[in-house]
């Protein structure tokens, strides 16, 4: 693959932190791409980590994760938000979806006020989720389970 391939990708929304939660604001349109998505109980937000969209972010290929103290990775094994490309994923519980208004509201997710959304898909459990994955020993005191209602942010 040429190296210097480059791609086009158009923001489809903006994640806001409210007093009573997190929206997904979702561009007009793209709204039509909404329908059906209230039958799903959570949705995996694609989200441009804009604030580290600089050569200096983009150029730092191992870290020391905060949650991980005297311990160097690479970015590939984190979800650091600075990486060749700053494209994070989190899965969401939706709580209310607006089509017509282009909302969708969520428990919480690891992004800041503003952050540009890159795409939206709907969680299918065959598909999204993994029956023996594993994390290395110097995880094991992350819980098994992400609380429903946030991630304390």
């Amino acid at each position: 693959m040429n190296e210097e391939a480059v791609f086009r990708m158009v923001p489809i929304g903006t994640i806001h932190r409210l007093d009573q939660g997190v929206r997904l604001e979702i561009l007009e349109p793209y709204r039509p791409a909404m329908q059906q998505l209230e039958h799903f109980s959570h949705v995996m937000v694609l989200w441009w980590a804009d604030r580290h969209d600089n050569e200096q972010s983009r150029s730092i290929l191992q870290t020391e994760p905060p949650y991980a103290q005297g311990r160097v990775t690479g970015v590939f094994a984190t979800r650091a938000e600075y990486r060749p490309n700053p494209i994070a994923m989190t899965t969401c519980k939706i709580r209310n979806v607006d089509q017509e208004q282009g909302y969708v509201d969520i428990a919480e997710i690891d992004a800041l006020d503003g952050t540009p959304i890159v795409d939206l898909k709907a969680y299918f459990p065959v598909c999204d989720r993994v029956r023996d994955a594993s994390i290395p020993e110097w995880l094991s005191d992350w819980p098994d389970w992400m609380p429903d209602e946030g991630l304390g942010l």
